[in-house]
């Protein structure tokens, strides 16, 4: 009994030797951050917070008094997008407009990005805040297109320019998406009244956590031991 458990030991030992040895490389081959679009993320005003919108501008149907909100920005998907700064308070933006009968009153909030966003040698332009009048039934692309044109769409409907920005390009994949960060360019000029960024949660690195591995090779080396030792207890 005593010689059993001895080698018992010993494999168990050497099993956990092999792997907190291949532990690090598994967990150092997860992929990299994927490259980024430049695209327009559109978002909607709830509780205090901006919240990426579920629906596109040409379906979302606002009610009088809701906030939009659109930023234009290098990102990966909507995990990982910037939310537009500035101005988000529906007083703030629609308080000195009348309503009116038939029609409802949607603020938007327009960050036009920083020069780091931009595409080629392309400005962008001081962000921008203004108060729609459109109809009851109107959609959010109404509300954009009541006060903020010329706008520009591709043929698959996506919104590729709001107010002449930018003057070309339409969701493009960036490379070095990667190496960006919000603002790195030092641009001053960006959208008026920057917030604070808020917090977003960690994208998921598309892999198993090294806990996952680790806990299941343990597992599958005391399985290993088991049968072992019980092989040599019948033999």
């Amino acid at each position: 009994m005593t010689a059993s458990r001895t080698v018992l030991a010993g494999v168990f030992t050497a099993v956990l030797a092999g792997l907190f040895t291949a532990v690090p490389p598994v967990v150092g081959a997860a992929p990299a951050h994927a490259a980024g679009y430049r695209y327009w993320s559109f978002w909607e005003r709830d509780g205090g917070q901006w919240t990426y919108a579920t629906q596109g501008p040409g379906t979302l149907r606002p009610e009088d008094g809701d906030v939009l909100g659109f930023r234009f920005a290098v990102s990966e998907d909507s995990a990982e997008a910037d939310r537009p700064r500035g101005a988000g308070d529906f007083e703030e933006i629609c308080g000195g407009t009348e309503a009116e009968e038939g029609s409802k009153r949607i603020a938007l909030s327009v960050d036009f990005g920083t020069r780091a966003d931009a595409p080629g040698d392309e400005k962008p332009p001081r962000g921008r805040t203004e108060c729609a009048h459109v109809p009851e039934d109107g959609t959010a692309a109404e509300a954009l297109a009541a006060v903020l044109k010329p706008l520009r769409y591709n043929s698959d409907s996506l919104l590729c320019a709001i107010a002449g920005y930018p003057r070309t390009g339409c969701g493009e994949q960036v490379s070095d998406s990667a190496a960006r960060t919000d603002g790195a360019s030092g641009d001053s000029e960006g959208s008026e009244g920057a917030a604070a960024p808020e917090d977003t949660a960690p994208g998921d690195g598309g892999g198993p956590s090294a806990g996952l591995i680790g806990g299941g090779a343990v597992v599958a080396a005391l399985a290993a031991a088991a049968v072992w030792q019980a092989r040599r207890r019948r033999s």
